[in-house]
């Protein structure tokens, strides 16, 4: 206000601009910087939501009885400039916090957000327990454990060892510090909606239980990362399955390696364990990865081919063969391959 502006003005006037000012400050101190106290034990743990309007974050906050008013607190958001910034989170919200604060709480932090996660396609039990760890603070070594716990397993209705092959590949939303069982029980619904009745009975046409379709998945996908190739090899596990021949699939060895994957010796292939395809026909007791929809789809609906046989082709591929005689020209020409890049 300029000089000129305060002569406009008689004392008295003065005043009263002056005393209705400081009102207003000291009503708007006391609305949004005073402590709301709420009946509740503290800290309260508040979600909010991915996508989540703030009008409904202010009406839940309201029903919940965090905050005395919904008209100050958005009056309060206007001001502070937060109505588009609060973040998809798990907050503890402390008792006695003013408006601005809890607003201040909602845009900085700390809290538990909202992260992605992504199960790859062919991940273990053991990868994805560092993965959880590493994206959303979980305990790794709980949630391998949980994922093979019979009493946990058998409340989901499952009948098998471990959740090996149930926690489906794809990208999930889930909130740091999320419970071992919150996060498999998510990771295992993923498997249920893509899993439906229609492959159910696709499987059940085949003569496969789940667990067997999740099996020879896994495989597939131990085999090869080319989807367009996946139904072929499909095809062949199925040709040797009928015949009662061994799968004789390298990732069940792998499986069993204590220190991960490496080029596999003969000594190897005489390891013993069911797992073990080259010493026992038929398939493993169970997954040996968590597999994605490529190769489960490939394991129900098989390219229809004559092959037994196949081996790399130093392409990514494979080269696929219907005698022995055959497969061992393709695996002397892939032998080729290999002197050739250690020279």
């Amino acid at each position: 206000m300029s000089t000129k502006e305060f002569n406009l003005l008689s004392k008295t006037q003065l005043i009263i601009v002056l005393a209705v000012f400081f009102v207003l400050v000291i009503i708007g101190y006391i609305t949004f910087f005073t402590p709301n106290h709420f009946d509740k034990p503290a800290p309260f743990t508040f979600e909010i939501k991915d996508g989540e309007s703030f009008t409904s974050i202010t009406e839940r906050l309201y029903q919940q009885s965090i905050i005395p008013s919904k008209f100050n607190f958005k009056v309060a958001g206007f001001i502070y400039g937060s109505q588009t910034k609060v973040k998809a989170a798990k907050y503890k919200i402390p008792n006695d916090i003013s408006y601005l604060d809890l607003l201040d709480l909602f845009v900085n932090g700390p809290a538990d957000y909202l992260r992605a996660i992504r199960i790859n396609d062919g991940q273990t039990l053991k990868w994805l327990g560092a993965k959880v760890r590493r994206d959303v603070k979980i305990d790794s070594s709980a949630f391998v454990n949980l994922a093979t716990d019979k009493e946990f397993i058998k409340s989901l209705g499952l009948n098998v060892p471990t959740l090996e092959g149930y926690l489906f590949s794809k990208t999930y939303k889930m909130y740091e510090n999320t419970s071992p069982e919150e996060a498999i029980k998510i990771f295992y619904k993923g498997f249920t909606d893509f899993f439906n009745d229609s492959l159910k009975q696709r499987a059940k046409k085949l003569g496969l239980s789940v667990n067997q379709v999740l099996t020879l998945a896994s495989i597939i996908k131990g085999e090869t990362n080319l989807v367009d190739e996946m139904p072929r090899i499909a095809g062949v596990y199925h040709n040797r399955l009928k015949i009662g021949m061994r799968l004789q699939a390298d990732p069940t060895i792998q499986y069993l390696l204590p220190n991960g994957w490496r080029r596999l010796t003969y000594k190897d292939l005489e390891i013993e364990s069911p797992y073990n395809t080259y010493k026992y026909s038929g398939l493993p007791p169970g997954p040996i990865n968590n597999p994605g929809k490529n190769a489960i789809l490939a394991v129900l609906y098989p390219e229809k081919n004559n092959y037994l046989y196949f081996v790399a082709n130093g392409n990514g591929g494979h080269n696929f063969a219907k005698s022995y005689s055959e497969h061992l020209k393709n695996v002397t020409q892939y032998q080729k391959w290999l002197n050739n890049q250690n020279k």
